[in-house]
């Protein structure tokens, strides 16, 4: 139980809208409006279009109850609460000693005394080399783990957290390159798309192609394409004059049926 005089925090993973999506209502939004042409009315008293940010939004003078349909800044540093777990706005990977755990892997290479002078840059770390250690160190803890429950049961605690660890520094290993894939998904994307333009652009071209012989054997089969061009738009024109005509005949019956024409 809880302490006397101490706060309880509720966390819950789905938890309830925050009240303010009470005040966002039809009424509101119109006053909000309203609120914006008033202050963007010129010195003649007459309204010019403005577009509206955020930043110009809380520079208005506005009741309480309007104050919250202004989005408010965006923040750049602190925590939020996703599901009851807490989450860093800084999206730089926080390193195991920063969350308490302990790191079974170097951070940097291990540098040679007898090297230090040497010009040579230092090789990076070989992440592949340590991932494959933890998941070999991970079945020999699981086959002491099942060792441990078939005869001191009891001492099951010990081995569980070595094996939470081993996961964890494993996970932070994969996460490490997290950058690295979504630059190369990128990549990916952004070549597939260049292909898929590319071929595009080759239909059209064969296609053109396509015309120009067409075009090419008319012209020496000896038919004027210009001229024929012109008879169907000619065509096309007098159609749509008789379908106009069609239409006003057809109104002024209705008219004589709706008594509207003596």
């Amino acid at each position: 139980m809880a302490e006397t005089g101490q706060p309880r925090a509720l966390t819950t993973a789905f938890a309830p809208p925050p009240p303010l999506w009470k005040h966002f209502t039809p009424e509101n939004v119109k006053r909000l409006e309203e609120a914006k042409k008033e202050a963007s009315k010129g010195d003649d008293g007459k309204p010019r279009k403005r577009k509206w940010s955020p930043d110009d939004l809380r520079s208005l003078t506005l009741p309480p109850e309007l104050r919250f349909l202004v989005p408010p800044e965006i923040p750049t540093s602190g925590q939020y609460s996703v599901f009851g777990e807490v989450q860093n706005l800084s999206t730089a990977l926080p390193s195991l000693e920063e969350q308490g755990i302990t790191q079974l892997y170097p951070s940097s290479p291990k540098h040679d005394a007898s090297h230090e002078s040497s010009a040579e840059p230092a090789q990076p770390l070989n992440h592949a080399y340590y991932l494959l250690k933890i998941s070999k160190s991970l079945l020999l803890n699981f086959l002491e783990f099942v060792g441990i429950l078939s005869i001191t049961p009891e001492h099951f605690e010990s081995k569980v957290e070595d094996i939470r660890n081993l996961f964890i520094n494993a996970h932070h290993l994969l996460n490490l390159y997290r950058p690295h894939q979504a630059r190369e998904s990128l990549i990916v994307m952004m070549e597939e798309q260049l292909n898929r333009t590319k071929e595009e652009i080759r239909e059209m071209d064969q296609l053109k192609a396509e015309l120009i012989a067409v075009l090419d054997q008319l012209a020496a089969e000896g038919i004027d394409i210009g001229a024929t061009a012109e008879t169907s738009a000619e065509e096309d024109t007098k159609t749509v004059k008789l379908d106009e005509r069609f239409a006003e005949d057809s109104q002024l019956v209705w008219d004589l049926i709706d008594g509207k024409v003596e």
